[in-house]
């Protein structure tokens, strides 16, 4: 009797490319797809403590819709590191300046926050357009409701 659990060795991990839309869609709804392809949880081979996701391309992050009054009351902050350091933007200036920043923070807050989440990230490109460098890789729509 064989009651050992699989776990997919580094070489046998496939990696796809995927693309996402976010035009007219909520920003959280996208984020948590996004979230989902980057750790590998829509895989059969998904592991907790290893990284078996894949690829993923957000465009058109400028046309991601915060619901309710988040524009307004949403706030971002970082911290220099110095004593009155702390900076605030607004979700409004932060969806007309960089929207793709905003994309990647929601996203980022839903990955691990240990090194495999780090490692993680690292596999995801924003766009705030439509125009992306991954042509190459063929990458394939992936729908979000």
């Amino acid at each position: 009797m064989n009651n050992t659990t699989y776990s997919p060795k580094k070489g046998e991990i496939e990696r796809k490319w995927y693309i996402i839309d976010a035009t007219d869609k909520s920003l959280g709804r996208v984020a948590t797809e996004v979230a989902k392809l980057l750790r590998g949880k829509h895989k059969p081979t998904f592991t907790p403590n290893q990284d078996v996701g894949d690829y993923v391309i957000v465009t058109n992050c400028k046309d991601a819709v915060l619901t309710g009054h988040k524009l307004d009351q949403k706030v971002y902050r970082h911290h220099s590191g110095y004593i009155g350091g702390m900076k605030e933007t607004s979700a409004r200036v932060m969806m007309d300046n960089t929207p793709e920043k905003a994309m990647f923070l929601a996203v980022k807050g839903m990955l691990p926050h240990t090194r495999l989440g780090r490692q993680m990230i690292k596999k995801l490109r924003v766009y705030a357009g439509s125009e992306h460098d991954n042509i190459a890789q063929k990458p394939e729509v992936w729908e979000v409701k």
